[in-house]
């Protein structure tokens, strides 16, 4: 069970972060910071932990990220914009966001967990910032957190940006099938060419029992990546001109 000094400690945190802290937010966001191990071995409901607010946590990432990409970058077209994106609101650099901010020391953990690293997880992390949003817009703080994911991902953007990372079409296409509701994207390999030493792999894509987008390439990733930037094309989230 939670020791003693739970309250305190994460009171302190929370208000170091900048955000206002009253009783009833407390136990929102102690939720927030609850891992489902922790319920698990607990035998605490489900409903305790973590999770339900990452769901909410990952919506409201999303308008704070489209909104702030919306109006750094005026000039460029959606597709430009979903890139982007798609990086920041990667398990990966969320991640990055949550070590920032010491997000991985306040979350209660199972014991088993806690043992196997569970606090320097990458989707552990991810989750746990996600829900982390989802509390401080319950808490009627959105503002707070516009500024907060504003400041916190600056840099990134400017990195990514400048980086060819955002180029990451199956990236891009899988946020976006999610997003959606479409489910994730399979890709199927449909006819290898030429020698054993240098094939050329051809695949498709398919979303919902759709072929959205076909590609070729000397690996099944290329072959994958052109699939998925056809894909975007198809669904208007990409112009010709934006791939060439």
């Amino acid at each position: 069970m939670k020791d003693e000094t739970r309250d305190e400690r994460l009171k302190a945190f929370l208000e170091d972060l900048g955000l206002e802290v009253s009783e009833d937010s407390l136990t929102l966001f102690d939720q927030a910071l609850t891992h489902s191990s922790y319920t698990y071995e607990n035998k605490l409901s489900s409903l305790n932990n973590y999770e339900r607010l990452e769901f909410l946590g990952d919506a409201v990432l999303k308008i704070i990220i489209s909104e702030y990409l919306f109006g750094r970058f005026p000039y460029y077209r959606e597709g430009e914009l979903t890139k982007i994106r798609a990086v920041i609101v990667s398990d990966a650099v969320l991640a990055v966001f949550a070590k920032q901010i010491g997000l991985g020391e306040q979350m209660l953990l199972g014991p088993s967990e806690d043992k196997s690293g569970g606090r320097k997880k990458v989707s552990n992390l991810a989750c746990a910032f996600e829900a982390l949003l989802g509390a401080i817009f319950l808490s009627g703080q959105m503002a707070f957190a516009a500024r907060f994911i504003a400041d916190l991902m600056e840099d990134e953007v400017t990195k990514v940006d400048l980086s060819k990372t955002k180029d990451n079409y199956k990236a891009v296409l899988q946020e976006l099938s999610q997003g959606d509701g479409m489910g994730l994207p399979e890709y199927k390999t449909i006819k290898e060419d030429g020698p054993a030493h240098r094939k050329t792999f051809h695949v498709e894509v398919v979303i919902q029992n759709e072929v959205l987008g076909r590609g070729h390439g000397k690996s099944k990733k290329e072959a994958q990546q052109m699939a998925a930037k056809m894909a975007l094309i198809c669904l208007n989230q990409l112009s010709e001109e934006e791939v060439l």
